[in-house]
Formats: C-alpha cells, structure tokens, sequence
C-alpha cells in the first residue's frame, strides 16, 4: 500500500504512517512523554503569576495531534504520572502534583486526547482546522488549569483568569501558527513521497 493511499484513509494520524507494531506504539508514547518534558524545560517565567510560560503546552498538543487520541493520552499520562513521582521534568524542571499549575499538565493530558480524536478527523490536514483544532486544545487546557489554579492558590476565579489564562494569549497564538504551519506541511510532504 503506498502512503498516498495510507494519507487518503480516514482515521489516520501521522503516527499511523510507521510500520504498525506493539514497539512503535511503545516508543511513540515513550517519545511523546519525552518530548513534553524537554519542552517543558524551555520556559520563561511571567511576572505576578506562579505559571510560566512552557514549550510544554505545544508539544502536548503535537503530541496528541501527531499519535492520537489513545496514544496521545497515554503518552501525556505517563509525562504527568513519571512527574508526580519525582521526575523534574515539568517547567522549570518542577516535579510532583502540589503545585499551582499542575492544573494544567491535568488539562493537556485532556487536550492530547481530544485533538487526537479531532486529528483522526482530519483537523490537522489543512491550515484552517488545524487552527480549531489547536484552539480546542488551548481552551480545554485552560478549562482545567485556570480552576486549579484558583484553588492551589486561593485566588479568586479573576485573578486567576488574570494571572494564568490572560499572559499566555500571544504565546499561545504562536504555538497555534506553528502547528498551522507544521502539521499540514507534515501532510502534504507525504503525499508527494507516496
């Protein structure tokens, strides 16, 4: 079967374009955890607020894009649970689930999941649904942090609006152009290798 064809096939992510095996999928969630937590470690911190800003929330997105919902979930999950159990690779090399934005690891393991399921869909083969696909993401990461935060805290539900959803707009606009970009450029490459 040619990769033209394979692209064509409803249901298929990027992943699904490697040779099907139990091991590709093992090292897919593996890389895919990996990948969260060195991206993570690019962050900058932003003034009055206890969230930086990450490469994290990108690349769970691509994570969950590029494997899938079932193999993006797993692969956000294993980040979260190998960071609460002391591996420092949350911002700011930060581990464990006590603090203020954990909230947010929780909402991307979500995020993975359901652009995963939209990327099944065919959301990151244009550049338009790739946009509502990223901005679903963004929302349902934000859906869970910004309470959590709240809570971790005891900030009221505008401050924290304030101090963990308000900062991160521009940056999450970049990251949604990246992924425009990158996705269906990922897509259209492979069909002309087919």
């Amino acid at each position: 079967m040619s990769t033209a064809s394979v692209t064509l096939r409803p249901g298929t992510v990027l992943a699904d374009l490697l040779p099907a095996s139990r091991t590709r999928d093992i090292a897919l969630v593996i890389g895919g955890a990996a990948l969260t937590g060195i991206a993570a470690q690019l962050s900058v911190l932003v003034p009055g607020s206890p969230v930086p800003v990450s490469g994290q929330t990108f690349a769970a997105l691509l994570v969950g894009t590029a494997l899938g919902a079932r193999r993006g979930f797993l692969s956000l999950a294993l980040y979260a649970v190998v960071g609460m159990a002391g591996m420092p690779w949350f911002a700011e090399g930060a581990s464990g689930y006590g603090m203020p934005s954990f909230g947010y690891i929780l909402g991307m393991l979500l995020a993975a999941t359901v652009v995963g399921d939209l990327a099944r869909r065919g959301a990151d083969r244009s550049v338009l649904r790739t946009a509502g696909a990223m901005a679903v993401g963004s929302v349902i990461i934000y859906a869970v942090g910004v309470p959590y935060l709240a809570l971790a805290t005891g900030m009221s539900f505008g401050a924290a609006v304030s101090a963990g959803l308000v900062p991160f707009l521009i940056g999450d606009a970049l990251k949604a152009a990246l992924a425009m970009g990158a996705l269906p450029t990922a897509w259209k490459l492979i069909g002309r290798r087919g």
